[in-house]
């Protein structure tokens, strides 16, 4: 969230005062992320430079899954590294509440982004230990029954269908949604067939399932954080669900981190930590599309259904744009074309710069 929430300082600091029995003197509202269900503040005692002291508060509002915080929690406490574990309330609970939102505590970590900061070799390494820690974890009955499960819905590919149809009769008197209007319906070719191949390798998908373990969710370059000691994490769990490996491994070589190496060297720096895996073409190209359209049907249900959001309503315009840049997700969705078995490709989907 890029604009602050209706939120009075003092009513935050009071919460975590309550809850976690903390002397904060400050909070700081940080404009990070793309989410706009989410917002964040740094918060800090009277020492402002005593680390020991520095917070990071993450408000979520709208549906809240409390696995997003418990899971992290588990894991940190199973020994798996590189991501940061939520603080307990006095009542030794890993969140509270303020309004609408749901708060959770976190020691601040200063550091910068995927998208901010050059991953070095051995952070994509390390990426593939970690994830490889995560997906082979066993976790007990209690979180096991309360994850979300990939059942591979149509939902998001039917709110595209009625966004592209809202592009094409409404007229928008705000500029960035009649933007996004023109926008879809000059790529509507591209986009209505991102949503057939994926409801194609959805079918394929639901007829041979894949076994499930426990993933992330949304291993983009947004959600590795580095440090000043070149320290790597991952963060924002608030995609956990039980799937395919394959839902993580599609970040790999699929255009989420800048293109700062090719996805061949991604992909090899990665498996070095991983390990070899004989990972589902099907599954890898049928994420990545899926991926998209829901980026798209977000995006949309953003800037078309409502004139909210101020600073968030532009740069969510940019990142959907973005995109369709040839050497953006939508040309590496093209390219997991090319390793699918024979029986599942087509020949519509090879990838041609001029068509984005």
């Amino acid at each position: 969230m890029l604009e602050r929430p209706n939120i009075a300082d003092s009513d935050l600091m009071a919460c975590l005062q309550a809850a976690y029995e903390l002397p904060i003197a400050t909070v700081e509202f940080l404009p990070l992320g793309a989410d706009t269900n989410t917002a964040v503040f740094k918060a800090w005692g009277d020492e402002a430079d005593d680390e020991a002291s520095t917070y990071f508060v993450k408000l979520r509002s709208g549906p809240f899954d409390e696995m997003s915080i418990v899971v992290p929690s588990y894991l940190h406490d199973k020994h798996v590294e590189h991501l940061i574990a939520p603080l307990p309330t006095r009542t030794q609970r890993l969140w509270a509440s303020l309004g609408d939102y749901k708060v959770a505590l976190f020691p601040f970590v200063a550091g910068r982004d995927g998208y901010d900061v050059d991953l070095l070799d051995r952070h994509w390494v390390e990426m593939g230990q970690v994830l490889k820690a995560i997906h082979t974890m066993a976790l007990p009955t209690t979180i096991l029954e309360r994850l979300q499960r990939e059942t591979y819905p149509a939902n998001w590919r039917e709110k595209v269908h009625m966004f592209q149809k809202m592009a094409a009769d409404t007229p928008f008197a705000d500029p960035i949604a009649a933007e996004l209007a023109a926008f879809l319906k000059d790529k509507a070719a591209i986009v209505m067939g991102l949503v057939q191949r994926a409801e194609q390798l959805a079918a394929v998908l639901k007829q041979q399932p894949e076994p499930f373990v426990l993933c992330h969710g949304d291993l983009h370059a947004g959600n590795v954080l580095i440090d000043g000691e070149q320290h790597l994490y991952i963060v924002d769990w608030d995609t956990l669900v039980l799937a395919p490996r394959e839902r993580d491994l599609m970040f790999v070589g699929g255009g989420l981190y800048l293109n700062k190496r090719t996805p061949e060297q991604e992909e090899g720096l990665f498996y070095q930590g991983y390990g070899a895996v004989q990972a589902n073409p099907v599954a890898l190209a049928y994420y990545r599309y899926e991926r998209i359209i829901q980026d798209i049907a977000e995006f949309c249900s953003e800037l078309l259904l409502t004139d909210a959001g101020g600073e968030d309503r532009p740069n969510s315009l940019r990142l959907l744009r973005s995109q369709f840049r040839p050497d953006s997700v939508i040309a590496m969705a093209y390219r997991s074309e090319s390793a699918l078995p024979q029986a599942y490709k087509t020949g519509d989907f090879a990838f041609q710069p001029s068509r984005l």
